[in-house]
């Protein structure tokens, strides 16, 4: 298996993409690999001419054309490369640099990028040669000294997407698990998405059944009564022993004092985080601090 979507090379630095807000590259799977990259940071749009397998999600799509795929952090996907070789475009991005202001509606309600959507459109030859050359007009942009070209790139993405919005995604060629098994995984994959926790200043995003089923856009009975039904655990069971064990990790293996930890955790005061703590475990984050202190002396 070749994971097209998802593969690694060294040398492609992620920093910099962070600080541009875009990375724009050739596919070419005869000639180079492809870029890695975290999907938990990063969007992502190709288009790929070869058979390939996509998995996303809960789904599975095979296709033998020239198709365009767009990728969302928050949702797991890989791919499978069917054919010796396999050419085309992709181009990683944050949300950010899509949202020239605090009023764009986020990328994560866009039929594009939806949690329960289907991100793959298929091609024909013109919409291939049009896409093409957009793709081709960001590589040449990427490379200019151009001042405004992370905007000229942003316009070019939008390009991208309108024209994707005007097409039928293909449904036609997913297959599905059953909507509870769907749902379960998808939050069970949302949440461990959010570890480890790399700093204080970085806090947890989703920490209670309620954000989880908004990140989800389901009601959170639904959401609940899906989880219960497939792993025999409710969603906060699950939550808490997540947290729990990311709080001890972080106890053991870290300098971080305990109020650092409760703010990355998502607790507002240090006091919450150690009644929860001693709730949940029967001791108290400080506990864990010292005897990971005396094991380690």
């Amino acid at each position: 298996m070749n994971n097209l979507l998802v593969s690694s090379t060294s040398g492609f630095d992620t920093v910099d993409l962070k600080l541009r807000g875009f990375k724009v590259y050739e596919i070419d799977t005869a000639v180079s690999p492809v870029p890695s990259y975290s999907r938990r940071d990063f969007y992502k749009i190709c288009l790929i001419t070869g058979r390939t397998n996509i998995h996303f999600a809960d789904k599975s799509v095979e296709l033998d054309d020239t198709f365009l795929f767009f990728g969302n952090p928050h949702i797991p996907y890989s791919s499978e490369v069917l054919t010796p070789h396999q050419t085309g475009f992709a181009c990683l991005f944050t949300e950010e640099l899509l949202k020239a202001n605090d009023r764009s509606e986020p990328l994560q309600q866009s039929p594009l990028f939806k949690v329960d959507g289907t991100p793959i459109f298929q091609l024909n030859e013109e919409q291939k040669e049009r896409i093409s050359g957009i793709y081709r007009q960001m590589l040449v942009e990427q490379q200019s000294d151009y001042v405004y070209k992370q905007d000229l790139i942003r316009s070019y993405l939008n390009v991208i997407i309108h024209e994707a919005l005007r097409m039928q995604p293909t449904e036609n060629f997913v297959k599905h698990k059953n909507a509870s098994s769907r749902i379960a995984s998808l939050f069970l994959d949302l949440l461990e998405r959010q570890f480890p926790i790399e700093s204080p200043q970085s806090p947890l995003r989703l920490k209670s059944a309620h954000e989880f089923a908004d990140q989800l856009a389901i009601h959170v009975n639904h959401l609940n009564r899906a989880v219960k039904e497939v792993t025999g655990k409710p969603t906060s069971a699950h939550i808490a022993e997540r947290i729990i064990s990311e709080a001890r990790a972080l106890l053991q293996h870290t300098s971080w004092s305990v109020a650092e930890i409760a703010y990355s955790l998502g607790f507002e005061y240090p006091a919450y985080f150690t009644n929860y703590f001693k709730k949940i475990t029967g001791t108290t984050p400080s506990a864990v601090r010292e005897s990971s202190v005396v094991v380690a002396a």
